[in-house]
């Protein structure tokens, strides 16, 4: 069922326990968002839910809170530990970090299990016997297989961000995980959109969920202001320059379709003599952590991104979000304005868009239910000189020659590595390949 929204009083009248309460205060916790609000206590007493909110709402500790109270003090025997799963790696360090903040002081300890990195340390803190594991399915599901890692003591499973795992391809990963927990488990689903796919999950692994929905779906955060700018592919730099220039004391967030663009923009914006950094699938796991923790830290006041980041990055005090190039799931435009006015701030989100990107626009109107407006492009500046490419920045040497219309001559025969057929170079580049491209970087 779905249940309106309500005023959110206090984290007093929730529930919680007093010694989750005392931690809550000390980190100036004081007044619960609504979802916090409408979830904790049906989620305490030990129901499933369903979560339906946009990103930035609280949900975090909307799930996290009852997970902990449940695991700290309501422990069913031989249930005692609580599973997050979530899409990236990026969100599952911010999941990691908040519940230690409130589970810490009550000596709960947490275990990151996540794909990009060596898993033997990973596998060295899941036989500590964490209380809670936050993981990416794809890890988790390795380790499951390898049997490095068991289910049995799991009581409580949260999907965070559902409808972004199933977009990156996760359904498999999921349903195996879920039919190998225990069947006398919580369930806690939280989504931003309800497609169809997150319908057939709850109903298949879930027992009559409470379904609790703070905003309509799509829905954008009403304190962010939208903008629009219709522009050639060609001068789009030029823009961000003279954008750049006007928001100069606020911190900006610039997405990128592709990670060669993110990496491209980042090294003609370091160009204009501004600090910036990037993130995207083609950096290591410690140099995004890096990154993202310059950028929190404001070393860096430019960070661009691909949609790794839409969903896992928690930085208050984003100003400015930059649609460089528009996202190929209109859903994830809502995602990416959403780091911005965060926690209460007013914050702007300005779009690039070509010619023949106006259809994309319109379908983006209708998920969100308003109309963008669309600005007249200010004087731009004069472009730069092109710094020096680098290689890193360079489309697959492959692209390249296609894009430059030559061809490898027939009468040339490739190089194979001693021992390897021509059947044999085919078949390693088929359905494995295929996968990979369905799986994300953070899995």
């Amino acid at each position: 069922m779905t249940q309106p929204q309500q005023q959110t009083g206090s984290f007093n009248d929730l529930g919680i326990d007093k010694k989750i309460l005392a931690v809550l205060a000390r980190n100036k916790f004081e007044t619960p968002t609504p979802i916090q609000h409408q979830i904790i206590p049906g989620a305490l007493e030990g129901k499933d839910v369903v979560g339906i909110a946009q990103t930035g709402t609280g949900k975090t500790l909307a799930f996290g809170i009852p997970m902990l109270q449940r695991i700290a003090f309501q422990r069913v025997k031989g249930q005692g530990q609580g599973l997050v799963l979530v899409p990236t790696r990026e969100l599952a360090l911010q999941v990691d970090l908040a519940l230690k903040n409130v589970g810490g002081p009550l000596g709960l300890r947490t275990a990151v299990v996540i794909g990009g990195v060596n898993q033997n340390p990973q596998v060295k803190s899941l036989k500590n016997i964490p209380h809670v594991v936050i993981a990416t399915p794809g890890r988790l599901a390795d380790l499951m297989k390898q049997r490095l890692y068991s289910l049995e003591n799991v009581g409580i499973i949260t999907l965070d961000e559902a409808d972004r795992m199933l977009d990156v391809g996760f359904l498999p990963e999921i349903k195996r995980i879920l039919k190998n927990a225990p069947k006398e488990r919580q369930t806690l689903l939280f989504s931003a959109t309800m497609p169809k796919s997150i319908s057939a999950l709850a109903t298949a692994f879930m027992k009559m969920p409470l379904r609790i929905e703070i905003a309509p779906q799509g829905t954008s955060a009403e304190n962010i202001e939208q903008e629009v700018f219709v522009i050639t592919k060609n001068d789009k730099m030029r823009l961000l320059d003279s954008l750049l220039e006007q928001y100069k004391d606020e911190k900006v967030l610039i997405f990128s379709r592709t990670k060669y663009g993110a990496k491209r923009i980042a090294r003609d914006i370091r160009h204009m003599n501004h600090t910036a950094t990037e993130i995207h699938s083609n950096r290591s796991q410690a140099q995004r952590r890096e990154a993202l923790d310059g950028f929190t830290r404001g070393n860096f006041r430019v960070m661009v991104a691909t949609d790794i980041a839409a969903r896992g990055i928690d930085v208050k005090d984003i100003g400015v979000v930059i649609n460089f190039d528009l996202p190929d799931n209109s859903d994830d435009y809502v995602h990416r304005i959403g780091r911005t006015g965060r926690a209460g701030r007013f914050g702007k989100a300005i779009s690039f868009v070509t010619p023949s990107e106006k259809a994309d626009i319109r379908k983006i109107e209708q998920l969100i239910r308003k109309s963008l407006p669309v600005l007249a492009l200010p004087t731009l500046p004069a472009g730069k000189p092109k710094p020096p490419q680098d290689e890193t920045a360079r489309p697959p040497r492959r692209q390249q020659t296609i894009q430059r219309g030559r061809s490898k001559s027939p009468s040339k025969k490739a190089k194979r590595p001693p021992g390897r057929t021509s059947n044999q170079k085919h078949s390693s580049a088929g359905p494995r390949n295929a996968a990979r491209k369905r799986r994300p970087a953070g899995g």
